[in-house]
């Protein structure tokens, strides 16, 4: 089928990767413009313009979608369908009822569960026991057009956004796939049951210590590895990357309990958590006894914003 793809990270990347496997011809690919990444801020090429100039496809990298220049390019590749995977730019009405078969989102949740940008952090959060891939017919709303495929997947109790993001990103290709072998009929999501993933904000990734354990574990992993999960010691920020909950705990939230190489135990609004692997501001990830023989920490010692 000819396509055109629109897509920027990782997860869109792999999705444009399945389509050439699959024999699909992707006429162009759009992608976000570069952005300045790194210690030096230099502009940074996408994944997507990356595997794009690698397979030598069209490309092009406009801010924004309504510009009559762009819609031409697009228009004139005479695309069957136009896929989107994490794009990052609204498609206007007049590219959305351009292609024959429409416009495709792989969307990593089970719609109409986690609408928007963060599902995967969301769901995290959320402790859900499920997550999955839908294949979405585009409309004008936030993520509210027909479903076409769906497909779920456990969350391991020990996934990270990182690991689930790379489970996702492949079942998102396969799925994307079937859906354009087997054109499937559309089913309206029920938008009563609709929930909203919200962009992660900088201050969530404070741990706040007064919440139950099982909480802040969730937060840990939902934040691994962007922007990590924090906390601070007299005034020095540490990132938690790993830790898991210790039942039974009873101390005031962010009092250290334990400070060995088996774990920091750190009490919390209930029960506590035992932190195997943390970071301090400047340094590297580190395991825990690694951590502690550079890093003085007491029992007794307070974590967070009022730490003492």
């Amino acid at each position: 089928m000819k396509l055109v793809f629109a897509g920027t990270p990782e997860f869109a990347a792999v999705s444009l990767e399945g389509l050439l496997q699959a024999g699909h011809k992707v006429a162009l690919v759009l992608t976000q413009p570069d952005r300045p990444a790194g210690r030096g801020l230099e502009p940074q090429s996408s994944a997507v313009k990356q595997l794009a100039l690698g397979r030598g496809l069209p490309l092009l990298q406009p801010a924004a979608l309504k510009g009559p220049a762009t819609l031409s390019a697009i228009a004139a590749a005479r695309p069957e369908a136009v896929v989107v995977a994490a794009y990052g730019l609204i498609l206007p009405p007049a590219l959305l009822a351009l292609p024959p078969r429409g416009c495709l989102n792989v969307h990593a949740s089970l719609l109409p569960r986690w609408r928007g940008a963060a599902p995967i952090q969301r769901a995290l959060l959320a402790g859900d026991s499920t997550t999955g891939i839908t294949i979405m017919q585009m409309d004008q709303g936030l993520d509210t057009g027909p479903i076409l495929v769906q497909e779920a997947i456990a969350i391991s109790p020990d996934d990270t956004a990182g690991t689930l993001h790379d489970k996702l990103a492949m079942l998102g290709a396969r799925v994307l796939v079937r859906a354009l072998e087997t054109p499937p009929v559309p089913r309206a999501q029920d938008g009563k049951v609709a929930t909203y993933a919200a962009r992660i904000s900088k201050g969530e990734a404070e741990i706040d210590w007064r919440k139950p354990a099982v909480e802040i574990e969730r937060q840990v992993r939902a934040f691994d590895p962007v922007p990590g999960a924090q906390t601070r010691h007299e005034g020095v920020a540490l990132k938690v990357w790993r830790a898991r909950i210790e039942r039974g705990l009873s101390a005031a939230p962010g009092t250290v309990c334990a400070a060995e190489p088996a774990g920091i135990v750190v009490a919390c609004g209930s029960d506590g958590l035992r932190i195997t692997e943390l970071q301090r501001a400047g340094g590297k990830r580190l395991a825990v006894h690694a951590f502690l023989s550079g890093f003085r920490l007491a029992r007794g010692a307070r974590l967070g914003s009022r730490d003492g």
